[in-house]
């Protein structure tokens, strides 16, 4: 894919202002722009920025029902009632459930968990849950990461003499369920500062204000956080302010401590010995947590997660990554099939948008297509599947749309939605389809801007190949952890030539093993460009180029820096 580069080149002001900062902090001037355009300005500021204090978490107590949440939970042991924790079967759902049934078992034992199927119960709060709960007793059920628009389901457990704790993240509608306490920092009437916790991150908040009305030392929260830090990347939430704290020190527990059943996977991944990213969370931690609800029960990713025997979780683990192997078959068919069906519909090269259905599409790996569309076609996607005589779907958009309230629109035809921006899920009638696919994609026409349908490539600096250094390197770790609201910064040169040494690669020849040279310093730099290789043979023809690139580590070789190309594209005198 070739980009559209955005570059907006640093005023006298902001290059004034930068070396000012850069004196204070003593750190190089780039670093100190890459601080002010992420609205970093002071000393202090940049100190909070690149050390994280956990003693800068927000009360829990300032979260709306908080206190009430927490009085039902202490009335509950106190009575000893019989406690089920309950969650979705995605990463955040089940690393939530997790972190609380974990936190909450070291100081009483009439609890459970329980993760819905998504093919026998679909996604939420379900009939079949609640007559299980029942008959097993339960009397108050902790429901994590979904729940908000579970008004029926919870009205009914209601009538079971069961009473809900909701702790969702997800957008409320304007009725909510009948529930003892929502926790919800999106919720219209909630003041809490930071609104963009994940569901794990809004169970971890629970147990926080849990453990300070209890005079638990937070202490004991800490080996959690890494729960914390793997929902995070996985449900691509910013990571900002109260977000970027819990992930800062949830990867630095992952790498040093981590969790039974996070080691195991850690180990089945082949990321021992290795500092573990947040990418490496989003492309190998997470799938593989997300696995089991895709191909079979959610429940196998908690068994694992709260596993006290390495042993055991690594047994586990090497089940759940069988799931990923089958995952990863299923998806790469279904990807092929959809892109073949917006191939031959050649009207959608005039919406804005993409929706495909069809009825043996598996329901557990549609999300994964929609977010491949999304990337190959930039629009908002959404791909539905046949469930007897109703359809699920799954919606992923593109930077800046809100996919959320483009199905909110057609609500009328839906049966159950749910989501945030970037991503959602829908039931409905399996004969409403096509009048849905029309609506959506009549909303995402009107309400779409252009540049949201265009890839484009936000630049942070030009560097020449003399700023690169191991130096700048371990500076720019500092940044992390990085994700949306903090992308990992993106750099360009102009002017660059290939040194005569760089070559195809890969099994089938697709990426590009880069050894580069510009004008202004006789030093070769290293790069990579993954699936590129379509640039080979201008690359070849010793004409110069320009890139866009990340600044990584070559994993072979610890020493030194390579480049990770995101873009190439001929020099503008070459034009």
């Amino acid at each position: 894919m070739h980009f559209k580069w955005k570059y907006d080149p640093p005023t006298p002001d902001h290059i004034q202002q930068a070396r000012e900062l850069g004196e204070k902090l003593s750190v190089n001037p780039i670093l100190a722009q890459l601080l002010i355009k992420r609205g970093i300005t002071t000393e202090s500021a940049a100190k909070r920025f690149f050390r994280p204090q956990l003693a800068d978490l927000i009360n829990p107590f300032l979260m709306k029902d908080m206190d009430v949440a927490v009085d039902r939970l202490n009335d509950a042991m106190g009575r000893k009632e019989r406690i089920l924790v309950y969650g979705d079967y995605d990463v955040d759902g089940c690393t939530a459930v997790a972190l609380v049934y974990k936190f909450l078992q070291q100081f009483y034992s009439n609890i459970d968990y329980y993760i819905p199927d998504r093919y026998d119960e679909g996604y939420g709060v379900s009939r079949k849950s609640m007559d299980f709960a029942h008959e097993t007793g339960v009397k108050l059920i902790i429901i994590l990461d979904c729940g908000i628009k579970a008004i029926e389901e919870i009205a009914y457990a209601k009538s079971l003499g069961i009473d809900f704790i909701i702790c969702d993240h997800h957008v409320p509608d304007d009725v909510m369920p009948p529930a003892v306490a929502i926790l919800n920092p999106k919720r219209p009437d909630d003041t809490y500062p930071f609104k963009q916790l994940c569901g794990c991150g809004v169970g971890f908040k629970f147990m926080q204000a849990f453990a300070k009305n209890n005079g638990i030392p937070f202490s004991r929260l800490i080996p959690l956080l890494d729960f914390c830090a793997v929902s995070i990347a996985a449900d691509i939430v910013p990571v900002v302010d109260e977000n970027r704290i819990l992930a800062f020190h949830g990867l630095k527990q992952l790498n040093q401590n981590p969790s039974v059943g996070l080691k195991a996977i850690i180990d089945i991944c082949g990321l021992n010995g290795r500092e573990i990213s947040m990418s490496d969370i989003i492309f190998k931690i997470g799938p593989r947590i997300n696995a089991s609800g895709r191909i079979e029960n959610g429940k196998e990713s908690v068994v694992l997660l709260v596993e006290k025997d390495f042993a055991t979780a690594l047994k586990e683990a090497r089940h759940i990554n069988e799931y990923n192997e089958q995952r990863k078959d299923i998806d790469k068919q279904m990807t092929e099939e959809a892109n073949q069906i917006v191939a031959k519909l050649e009207s959608q090269k005039h919406h804005s948008s993409i929706v495909l259905y069809d009825e043996h599409w598996k329901k557990g790996v549609i999300g994964i297509v929609a977010s491949r569309l999304t990337e190959i076609y930039f629009r908002p996607t959404v791909v539905i599947t046949r469930d007897n005589e109703l359809a699920t779907g799954s919606a992923r958009s593109v930077m800046g749309f809100d996919i959320y309230a483009a199905i909110k629109s057609c609500r009328d035809l839906l049966l159950n939605f749910g989501g945030h921006t970037y991503a959602a899920g829908l039931t409905l009638r399996w004969a409403d389809v096509p009048e849905f696919r029309r609506r959506f994609q009549h909303f995402v026409e009107e309400h779409i801007m252009p540049e949201q349908t265009e890839a484009y490539l936000d630049l942070d600096a030009e560097l020449d190949f003399r700023d690169i250094s191991k130096r700048l390197y371990n500076d720019l770790k500092r940044f992390s952890p990085f994700g949306p609201g903090n992308p990992k910064p993106v750099f360009c040169t102009k002017g660059v030539y290939d040194y005569g040494t760089s070559k195809v690669v890969g099994r089938a020849q697709e990426h590009i093993k880069l050894e580069l040279v510009d004008s202004k310093s006789g030093a070769v730099v290293n790069g990579i460009a993954f699936g590129q290789s379509a640039s080979a043979r201008y690359i070849k023809s010793k004409r110069s180029f320009d890139i866009a690139y990340t600044i990584e580590e070559n994993v072979f070789k610890r020493n030194q820096v390579q480049l990770q190309i995101e873009d190439i594209r001929p020099a503008e005198d070459e034009l």
